[in-house]
């Protein structure tokens, strides 16, 4: 192993939109083999790129790394010699016993490196271009689904599919990303199809209740599964009086983002001993069952919607 082998591997996650933590010791207390300003790169599948110590410590930096990964916030720790079992928070460092007869301690800060949120749009019509306009400008990562599009029609997306076909989807490392269905009367029911296949983490569709409880009815009948038909969200977002085809997106867009900080929160509040009521209201938007959805303030918001222009 390389002190620097992560400076490559760093590289080359980030290409690949792929999430890591950069683990830097700050300080040490011999005896100990890292020093500090050593750096790792570490995912969240236990890989060390880099150096950061030995053995010892390597268990507890991994589990740290995975819960940085899970809420993006940074973290800092120290890991000395007591019982394995005890952790204490003193101020901003989070101290972790090490059963380890080598003795030192270790001071580490770890700093997330989490790729964009994503967000794919599936359609081409008006509303689902001023989407794909808006959205890179708030940090999301966008992927277009769109029958016969072409890449350079849509110079805001990271990527554009040119089919919708369910075989086309099948190797496009789309799965679990958030979706907006923005078809619009053109391959509705081929879009919804779409984003079912694709195993979102929630689906929005931009049309009016009346329209989108027949195609859910549709899609029910030709085999798909009722809790994740009645998962997806139409109308979609929130409730801004919106008419042109930039206010939907952006009515849209609020929505997506608001759910996705939703989700962020949810393991802060946790870990905070945030109170229930708090906790449950955050860890809603992670959920795609119907009542989830329903017991939201979003969705307080959507049922707003049924009486404006975003229909179909």
């Amino acid at each position: 192993m390389q002190r620097f082998d992560w400076i490559d591997e760093a590289q080359r996650l980030t290409q690949a939109h792929q999430p890591f933590a950069l683990v830097t010791v700050l300080r040490t207390q011999p005896p100990t083999s890292a020093k500090a300003g050593d750096k790792a790169l570490v995912t969240a599948d236990g890989k060390i790129h880099g150096w950061i110590g030995g053995g010892c410590a390597q268990p507890t930096v991994i589990r740290t790394v995975r819960e940085a990964l899970d809420d993006g916030q940074p973290r800092h720790i120290r890991i000395s010699p007591a019982d394995e079992t005890a952790t204490t928070q003193l101020n901003d460092v989070l101290e972790f016993g090490m059963a380890c007869h080598s003795g030192g301690t270790l001071e580490l800060f770890i700093d997330p490196m989490v790729p964009a949120p994503r967000l794919t749009v599936i359609g081409d019509s008006a509303v689902a271009r001023a989407l794909v306009q808006l959205a890179p400008r708030v940090g999301l990562r966008v992927n277009v689904i769109a029958h016969a599009a072409a890449a350079d029609e849509w110079p805001d997306a990271a990527a554009v599919h040119g089919s919708d076909e369910l075989s086309a989807l099948k190797d496009s490392r789309l799965e679990g990303a958030d979706i907006v269905v923005a078809t619009q009367g053109r391959r509705d029911l081929q879009g919804l199809r779409a984003a079912l296949a694709l195993d979102a983490k929630t689906i929005w569709f931009v049309a009016s209740e009346k329209k989108a409880r027949v195609l859910k009815e549709s899609l029910k009948s030709s085999g798909a599964a009722a809790p994740s038909v009645d998962a997806i969200i139409a109308p979609a977002g929130v409730p801004i009086g919106a008419q042109t085809p930039a206010e939907i997106a952006l009515s849209v867009l609020t929505n997506v983002v608001a759910t996705q900080r939703a989700r962020k929160a949810a393991p802060i509040a946790s870990a905070q001993g945030a109170p229930a009521a708090v906790a449950a209201a955050a860890a809603a938007a992670e959920s795609d069952k119907p009542k989830a959805n329903s017991g939201s303030i979003i969705s307080a918001m959507e049922q707003a919607l049924n009486r404006s222009c975003c229909g179909d």
